[in-house]
């Protein structure tokens, strides 16, 4: 089965052909600033593909997949409150899928990566934000309001969500440095600043997973995102972990943190799963 997929960003669109359980054909444009730009891009990628049998799309936002309708607020505003995944049928006149694109990475690990032979794992995808997504029994908990797994929005600290406290982007710019990467580096060299932010983000991220543990014992914690790549991340985090469970009784429980197999093309393997899952 050929499926052409696209992962709609806040600056690429990325697009490939999921063939033979593999991507392939892999591009990307930058993302228009209308909707009308945004389909002709995307009918003129289709036409290179004329062999697929469907599409399937990766998409920030609230994503009720069963209406084909994205909720809520994103970086690509004009692709909410409408019956996108209609208009997108009647552009390739095939049929079309559509999924969140934190849901979509965690799909994609769910099938092929490190969550191939698990069941109920926890995801945290760490941009310039965080998103997350939950599995129980193999299956994304969506929850009534299209808000599960959404662990970005955690309150950490009475008034500050988890995005906004423990994403490296956040964190650097409130100490003061250019970046996320920048934030880590210097910290690895010693910058006593860059190290107390450094270890905010790390103390917050070990946090909010003892409250993820403690209500969902997963059998796996998965990072995603460029900074999970990092070898000096995930043990950092770990350690804080095992702390904050050992600590307050609940030491017997032990959850594993692990970074996610894929990064670059999670998104479009995911959209190709959620294609073949709900596809007629």
């Amino acid at each position: 089965m050929k499926i052409l997929c696209f992962d709609m960003g806040g600056t690429a669109v990325k697009y490939g052909v999921w063939d033979d359980d593999k991507i392939t054909n892999i591009g990307s444009f930058k993302t228009p600033t209308t909707w009308d730009e945004m389909k002709q891009q995307m009918r003129q990628v289709a036409t290179k593909f004329t062999d697929v049998e469907g599409v399937g799309i990766s998409s920030p936002g609230s994503v009720d997949s069963k209406l084909g309708v994205i909720r809520g607020i994103s970086a690509i505003p004009y692709i909410h409150n409408f019956e996108i995944v209609k208009e997108l049928t009647e552009l390739f006149n095939k049929q079309v899928t559509i999924e969140n694109d934190a849901n979509s990475a965690a799909l994609a690990e769910l099938y092929y990566g490190r969550a191939k032979d698990l069941n109920n794992v926890v995801f945290y995808i760490i941009g310039s934000g965080i998103g997350g997504a939950v599995s129980i029994n193999k299956q994304l908990v969506k929850g009534a309001n299209l808000f599960g797994g959404e662990i970005g929005y955690m309150l950490m600290d009475g008034k500050k969500t988890l995005s906004q406290i423990a994403s490296p982007v956040e964190t650097a710019k409130r100490y003061h440095f250019e970046s996320g990467k920048e934030l880590f580096d210097l910290a690895a060299k010693g910058n006593e600043q860059a190290k107390v932010g450094v270890e905010e983000v790390y103390d917050t991220l070990a946090r909010s997973m003892y409250n993820v543990a403690l209500m969902l014992d997963p059998e796996l914690i998965l990072i995603g995102g460029g900074i999970s790549q990092r070898d000096d991340f995930l043990a950092p985090i770990q350690v804080k972990l095992d702390h904050y469970l050992k600590a307050n009784g609940a030491g017997d429980l032990k959850i594993k943190i692990d970074r996610c197999e894929f990064l670059q093309n999670a998104n479009l393997i995911g959209a190709a799963v959620n294609y073949q899952n709900t596809k007629d």
